[in-house]
This record gives C-alpha cells, sequence and structure tokens, in this order.
C-alpha cells in the first residue's frame, strides 16, 4: 500500500467514525489444471439486509487484501485474483452516510482519489483479475469490478446499477470512463443515464451479461462454483474471451448527444450530475484512463460539495428510512389483523385496490357495487390482471389460481361485509354519497372492523361524523396509479383510534406501501401542495400569459410531466373538484379557474393533442380560453409559482397537517413522482432562497439537505 494511500484513506476514516467497516478476507484455491489462486471476499459481517459498502476504512481493508495478492502475484505464488461478496450481496458503492459528512472539498477529493487509487490496482497486479458479481451490486460495488480483467455474473442477481446521477453524483471511481470503452458509449449512457434517470431502474443478471459488462453468466445456486471452473478454463487457455470491438468514431459522440437529449428530457438542465457524467463519457473517447480517473476525481468532489447531492441523499434517507418508521403511526402491537377485505365500489380505482390487496394479503377480497354489471365488470378486471401476471411469469399456476378464487362480487353488502376486517370505500368523490355508504357498511360489519376512504379531498371526520363508531374510521389515500405510486397518506379523523390507525400502518406495512400520517385537513398533503402549485400556472394563464410560456416556465424544477399534463393524467374534472374543494377551505388562496372549467363543461380530457406524437394546444381548447392581458416572463411565473407553494407549506407545517417539512417531501417524491434530485421540494426552496422569503426562514436545518456548515 503506497504512504499516500494510506494516509489519504486514514484522513478520511477520521472524518467517518461510525463506519460499517467491510472486510476483504484473502483465501486460497487450486484451481484444476491452473494452479493456486486467491479469492478476495467482501463482507461486512452482517446478513443481506445490511448491504456491504466502501467508506475510507473499508477501502483501506480491500488496500491490504490487494496488498498481500500483489506479492503472491509478483513472487508467482498465484495465477489469478478473484473478487466476491457475501451471500446475496456483492457490494452497493460508497457509504453514503460518510459522504454527507463532508464539509471541505479537499476532504471530499480525497474520497474520489482514495476509491480510484485502490481499485486500479486491481487491473495492475502481475496475474489477471476475475469479478463475481454473486449478488446486489451498484455503485462503487459495480465499478470495483470493471478493473479487473474478466467479470462473470450470476442469472439470480437482482439488482445492478450506477445509481449516482439519480442521487446527484456521477460513477466517480472509473464507471464514467471504464464502461463506456468497455461495452461502447451508446449502452453506457443507457446504464449511467438513461436508467438512473429512469427512477434508478436495476439491471438484472441476464441483461448484465448481455451488456457484455460482464463475460460469462451462470445460474445462482452453484455460481461461484461454475465461475471458478469458467477461471481455471480461462486461465488454462481452453477459454478465450473475445469483446466486441468499441466504436470510437461518430457512434460514441451520437451516443452522447442521445444522453444529452435524455438528461434534458429529465431535469431541463436544472441538475448537473447528468451533464457531469455526459461531459466525462465524451472526454473518455480517447481511452485515456488516468486522465479519465482525475476528471472523475474532480467531478465528484465539486458535486459532494454541492447542493444537488446532498438533496439526493437526504430523499433517499427519506425512502429508505423514514418511510420505514412513519412520524406519529402508534405502536404496532395495537393492530388487529385483517383477515377478510371489503371494497365498496367496483370502478377502475377499486378494481385495482383489490388487486393490491388480494396480491399482497392473500385474504378473500370482496366487491360491491350498485348492480350486477359492474361487479362482474371489477371482479373481471381483477381476474384479468391476475392472468397477466401469470403470463409474465410473476405468480404461477397454482398461486394465479388461488388469488382469482379469492377476488369475488356481491351485491348484498351484509354478505359481502358480515366478517370483513377491513372495508375501504372508493365511489364518487362526494360527501353525502361516502356518508350513505359508510352507514350502510356500519350497519353490517363486525365491531372491530376498519372502514377506510380512498377519499382524494373530502373531510374524513364529517364522513365519519354521522356514524355510531366514527372511532373506526381513517383515510387512506392511494395515489394513481396504485400498483406503481408509493405513497399512501393515513389520514387520522377527529375521532380516529389508536388500535384502527395502528391497524391501517399495518395493512399499508404489508401492502409494500410508504404511509406518512396526515392530519384531516382539506387535499392532505399532495394534493393541497399540487393544486396551490396548478391553480398558480392557471392563474397565470387566465391572466394573458401564453400557456407554453407558463408550461416552460417550471421546466427547471425537472418535474416528472409539465403542469398541464399531470392535469390530463389526473384528468380535468377530478382537478376542478379539488380545486373547488380548497376554494371553499381557503378562498383567499386557491382559485377555481374559469377556463378549467370551460375546459370541463366542453368534455375535453385535457388542453393538448397529440397528433404529431409530442403535445400541441388543442385548438378547440385555444378557442375556449379566456385570457386577460397581463404577460409574465417565465422568471416571473416560476417565481409566483415557488413563492405559492413555500406559502403553502408553511402554513400547513404550521396547522401540524405532517409532523415535519420531511413528510412533505417524502409525500411528494412518493406520491407524485417529485424529483430526487430536489429532495422533495423544501431543500430546492432553501437552496433558492425561496422559504426565506416567504416565510423568513428555512424548512429544513443547515445540514440535513445541504453542506454541513
Amino acid at each position: 500500500m503506497s504512504t499516500s494511500t494510506t494516509e489519504l484513506l486514514r484522513g478520511a476514516a477520521e472524518l467517518f467514525p461510525d463506519e460499517v467497516v467491510t472486510q476483504a478476507h484473502v483465501r486460497h484455491l487450486e484451481l484444476p489444471g491452473a494452479g493456486r489462486f486467491a479469492l478476495i471476499t467482501l463482507d461486512n459481517g452482517f446478513d443481506h439486509t445490511k448491504p456491504t459498502t466502501f467508506g475510507p476504512q473499508s477501502l483501506a481493508n480491500l488496500n491490504a487484501a490487494i496488498d498481500q495478492v500483489e506479492r503472491e502475484a509478483a513472487d508467482g505464488e498465484i495465477v489469478g485474483v478473484g473478487l466476491t461478496g457475501k451471500p446475496f450481496i456483492f457490494a452497493v458503492g460508497a457509504d453514503l452516510k460518510g459522504v454527507e459528512l463532508l464539509k471541505q472539498h479537499e476532504d471530499a477529493l480525497a474520497i474520489g482519489k482514495g476509491g480510484h487509487d485502490v481499485f486500479k490496482r486491481l487491473s495492475q497486479l502481475a496475474v489477471p483479475s476475475f469479478t463475481y458479481y454473486n449478488g446486489a451490486a451498484m455503485g462503487g460495488g459495480v465499478e470495483v469490478g470493471l478493473h479487473c480483467t474478466y467479470r462473470t455474473v450470476s442469472r439470480a442477481l437482482p439488482a445492478f446499477s450506477l445509481p449516482e446521477v439519480f442521487l446527484g453524483l456521477v460513477p466517480g471511481w472509473g464507471g464514467c470512463t471504464l464502461l463506456p470503452n468497455l461495452i461502447g458509449a451508446d449502452r453506457a449512457i443507457t446504464v449511467i443515464i438513461e436508467n438512473a434517470l429512469n427512477q434508478n431502474r436495476q439491471l438484472k443478471g441476464a441483461q448484465v451479461f448481455e451488456l457484455g459488462i460482464a463475460d460469462a453468466i451462470f445460474d445462482g445456486a452453484d455460481f461461484l462454483e461454475q465461475s471458478l471452473l469458467w477461471t481455471a478454463s480461462v486461465l488454462r487457455g481452453d477459454t478465450e474471451v473475445v469483446r466486441a470491438d468499441v466504436d470510437r468514431g461518430e457512434a460514441w459522440d451520437r451516443a452522447i448527444e442521445r444522453g444529452r437529449g435524455i438528461a434534458d428530457g429529465k431535469v431541463h438542465g436544472a441538475a448537473p450530475a447528468a451533464y457531469r457524467a455526459l461531459d466525462l463519457m465524451a472526454a473518455a473517447k480517447n481511452g485515456d484512463l488516468r486522465q479519465g480517473f482525475d476528471a472523475e476525481d474532480q467531478a465528484l468532489a465539486d458535486l459532494i460539495m454541492g447542493g444537488e447531492l446532498r438533496s439526493g441523499i437526504y430523499a433517499f434517507n427519506l425512502v429508505q428510512k423514514r418511510a420505514k418508521r412513519p412520524a406519529g403511526a402508534p405502536d404496532k402491537s395495537l393492530a388487529r389483523p385483517v383477515n377478510k377485505v371489503g371494497v365498496v365500489g367496483a370502478g377502475l380505482m377499486a378494481s385495482q385496490l383489490a388487486l393490491l390487496f388480494v396480491r399482497r394479503l392473500q385474504v378473500p377480497v370482496v366487491l360491491t357495487d350498485i348492480d350486477q354489471e359492474r361487479v362482474d365488470k371489477g371482479v373481471a378486471y381483477v381476474h384479468g390482471e391476475i392472468d397477466k401476471l401469470l403470463l409474465k411469469g410473476r405468480v404461477n399456476q397454482d398461486q394465479g389460481n388461488r388469488l382469482k378464487a379469492l377476488v369475488t362480487g356481491s351485491l348484498d353488502k351484509a354478505a359481502a361485509f358480515g366478517d370483513a376486517d377491513f372495508v375501504i370505500e372508493a365511489v364518487f368523490e362526494e360527501m353525502g354519497v361516502k356518508q350513505k355508504v359508510f352507514a350502510e357498511v356500519e350497519a353490517v360489519v363486525p365491531e372491530h372492523a376498519i372502514l377506510a376512504t380512498n377519499t382524494s379531498s373530502l373531510s374524513v371526520s364529517e364522513m365519519a361524523s354521522q356514524l355510531a363508531h366514527p372511532e373506526r374510521v381513517v383515510g387512506f389515500h392511494f395515489f394513481n396509479p396504485v400498483a406503481i405510486l408509493p405513497l399512501l397518506e393515513i389520514v387520522r379523523a377527529e375521532q380516529t383510534d389508536d388500535a384502527s390507525l395502528a391497524t391501517a400502518f399495518a395493512v399499508a406495512r404489508t401492502l409494500k406501501k410508504t404511509a406518512v400520517l396526515v392530519k384531516d385537513a382539506p387535499a392532505f398533503v399532495v394534493n393541497r401542495i399540487l393544486t396551490r402549485f396548478m391553480g398558480e400556472i392557471q392563474n397565470v394563464i387566465d391572466e394573458g400569459t401564453p400557456v407554453a410560456t407558463a408550461e416552460r416556465a417550471v421546466e427547471p424544477l425537472g418535474l416528472p410531466m409539465s403542469p398541464l399534463v399531470l392535469l390530463e393524467l389526473v384528468g380535468p374534472a377530478i382537478g376542478l373538484h379539488v380545486s373547488e374543494t380548497l376554494n371553499r377551505a381557503f378562498p383567499d388562496r386557491f382559485t377555481v379557474s374559469p377556463n378549467l372549467k370551460a375546459v370541463v363543461a366542453a368534455g375535453k380530457r385535457g388542453f393538448y393533442v397529440y397528433d404529431s406524437g409530442t403535445p400541441e394546444l388543442d385548438p378547440e381548447v385555444a378557442a375556449l380560453l379566456q385570457q386577460g392581458d397581463t404577460v409574465l416572463s417565465e422568471e416571473q411565473v416560476r417565481e409566483r409559482v415557488l413563492d405559492a407553494v413555500a406559502q403553502e407549506i408553511g402554513l400547513m407545517l404550521d396547522e401540524g397537517v405532517v409532523a415535519a417539512a420531511q413528510d412533505i417531501d417524502l409525500c411528494l417524491i412518493t406520491g407524485a413522482g417529485w424529483p430526487f434530485h430536489l429532495g422533495g421540494i423544501t431543500p430546492y426552496l432553501d437552496r433558492t432562497g425561496v422559504s426565506e422569503r416567504v416565510i423568513g426562514k428555512r424548512f429544513l436545518a443547515p445540514g440535513l439537505a445541504s453542506v454541513p456548515q
């Protein structure tokens, strides 16, 4: 180990005393017909629920193991070196808990340099080096393997990615330089840019092999044994690894342009990480590894000391940690068992709920509606979706048959719900209708049954107010599409008791949803913020700003879709209904757009037509619009929208709608697809000074989603 690397890692380790340290165990094997082989196993001493990471001490341990095998290779004692991980886990990259502690640019630079100094030694050994991707591999876990001569992958590997751009970093331990030089720039763009910006899409083992990242693939059951036999064959010369030539001409440049198009479409220039990664990959075309590694070090350091990464880590911690321990949730020991579920309604939303409940809880689920045709259609939808899962191999024939048998329909609520433990309504969003439904259900369900409402904006307390037992009513607000969006807003009404609330949270956990406790306030969290956001967009359009200007104004936020495309997804009628609900509650801040009312009255499903493949303002909608003569610039629109959102969040926190600003961000990330690189919304409002301008203070403490002072 070089003295400089030793000092570098020792200094970094002092900054991160709580690191979960990964050991690098060296053992020796005799490969048939090849000779003595050194195998390094990465293992942090915990099971697969605590994945192996690379903090500074972990890198030092790997460096020490490489010291040993380097001596053995130089002395002719071994014929090769292999690297693998503990069961189910190879390694998942840098330990982000250490990264978020860094305060100085030089310390951040040391992180990048330390990783490079250790990993690149694997490519400089006197013997070939092999990586065996036996389990989950991400970030630095992928990159350490790229420095080796050969790689194998397990067919059972569930997750393989370079997620750095998703978080606000670049693959800076060799990924941006080595991967395009291994598999070509276009395939590297898919892994580093496209997959990362598509909510950190993971590769399976077969895809890793097909992309050319791994040279061989073996089944999971005897993966290491088969990899070692293959290694012996390579070392004996019986197996020759042939890789496709990398096109360093126009194809490389076209790939980089494709990557820029993807980045523009996702973050609209508002987040630097993707563009830094693209610059590094463009420069890697010349094949100069040393130059590439130095550039990666600088990019890593710059991004580590920037707000985007800190917001990305903050978002990651919200989803991975806070989501698992919902603020304000009662003790889970109070939860009652749920052995049968009832669903009032059999429309699309109700049918989606029935499918989710039967898949996750695997208990009887019964749907009711006002006529047999609707009931039959709802049950048929669920059965059809289960058949699709069967065709995709997500369930086997026995599982599919059992799930379908568990889903039934009935017109008789007493027969359907008489022994149900949890009944959720998903009927028309009108208070009188919902109160009538709950009264009918309460009359036939057992005393312990929970009554849940999927309302998106109505008062749960008012809904329960006419019942004999309002304490068992809880809001259970899903987001559409139910199967994809993780958020579940759990609403505590005025009289909801702890046992009912605990049961709701227990069900949410079984459904694998991110549950956030919210107060029974109009439109709860996501719809309230989005309605205020959309309301300002509609206001400036009504006042005279062109639609295109209003839409472009918020592009720098990098939202998953523009405001009016989102309105189309939600449905203009639903958007209008929510805005009317909030206008009644807060008439001074929430308006009802006359133009939106006109669009809904005309039966239009949105503002756009897609005849050319891209959204264009529908001429019929354009003819409906009545606008004033106040035209704002994009900057003015953006400031007005962000000021409105900041004001609303401040008021929501004052009202206690959620426990903390972190819950606002968690809701927007998991329920509205708000970008990770923003950390939701409050870090962005803090970073841009909007929160202090509007409410006189930051939403988050310094260092929570920003560089520590």
